[in-house]
């Protein structure tokens, strides 16, 4: 028996983060998602299985955008489950040929909300070199989670999505310094810091500084590079200029599964 999440909750749990594969978890322990799954299929189920989750009680997918670190495990878990694919039109015509047999896709648009069950999704476009990639909040009546990954840039319109949240998923990919004197290539470098790119450790600080509110608890710093970047060195950059106030942070990992974290109402 799966130790469920509690009713009257909404709970999170980043599976996987990184260049390497992506995958959360989000649950109302009446309804239960997976934005993105970029593990191949047995391992998004062994980490769901170390949180106590059974992939059976999975409603469906969401998909954030093509690349394979998002996309790898989506085909597999879709027909081993019978779930269907929340996905919007120009991602499915990029991705659709390395899903394989999908039996349901579930079109949205960025900009417009969709309900699966007693969760609210909540897509926006972000600037990223994917066909048409998308952050979210997700809203249930327990609260509401932003989830801000794989963006170059946060324009105005992607702050105020980012509002008003309980806890919010912030992608710290790198520090520039790092970035400059690693290992990479030129043009993965200028991709990566592009517009189109990741944000660093500054620009996610800056990010959390104008959407935090009184209502945010807790901020997971993802995407984190294993080359370019630390998680100590991202949490001094971003937490710092809040330290005294009443905030917590995490930090997702690309080989461990995380904790199972619930906001109440």
């Amino acid at each position: 028996m799966k130790s469920a999440p509690a009713q009257n909750c909404l709970s999170i749990c980043l599976l996987a983060s990184g260049s390497k594969g992506n995958a959360i978890y989000i649950s109302t322990g009446n309804t239960s998602i997976l934005l993105d799954a970029g593990l191949s299929g047995i391992q998004i189920e062994r980490r769901m299985k170390e949180r106590g989750i059974t992939p059976e009680s999975l409603d469906a997918m969401v998909v954030s955008h093509e690349h394979s670190d998002h996309v790898t495990g989506v085909g597999v878990l879709a027909r081993r489950y019978n779930l269907p694919i929340y996905i919007n039109p120009a991602t499915q015509k990029a991705v659709s040929s390395y899903l394989g047999r999908i039996d349901k896709f579930c079109s949205f648009e960025c900009g417009s909300p969709c309900r699966i069950k007693d969760l609210i999704i909540r897509p926006f476009s972000v600037s990223h070199d994917a066909a048409e990639p998308a952050g979210f909040t997700i809203e249930a009546p327990a609260g509401k989670i932003g989830i801000a990954t794989d963006l170059g840039f946060a324009p105005n319109m992607v702050k105020q999505h980012l509002k008003d949240c309980n806890l919010l998923v912030l992608e710290a990919n790198h520090d520039p310094e790092m970035l400059e004197q690693g290992p990479y290539p030129w043009p993965v470098k200028q991709r990566i810091k592009s517009r189109t790119g990741h944000l660093s450790n500054e620009a996610a600080r800056d990010l959390l500084m104008e959407v935090m509110d009184k209502r945010l608890g807790h901020v997971i710093l993802a995407h984190i590079s294993e080359t370019n970047n630390s998680p100590e060195k991202a949490l001094s950059v971003v937490a710092e200029p809040v330290i005294n106030r009443n905030l917590c942070f995490s930090v997702a990992r690309q080989h461990l599964c995380g904790e199972l974290i619930k906001i109440t109402p």
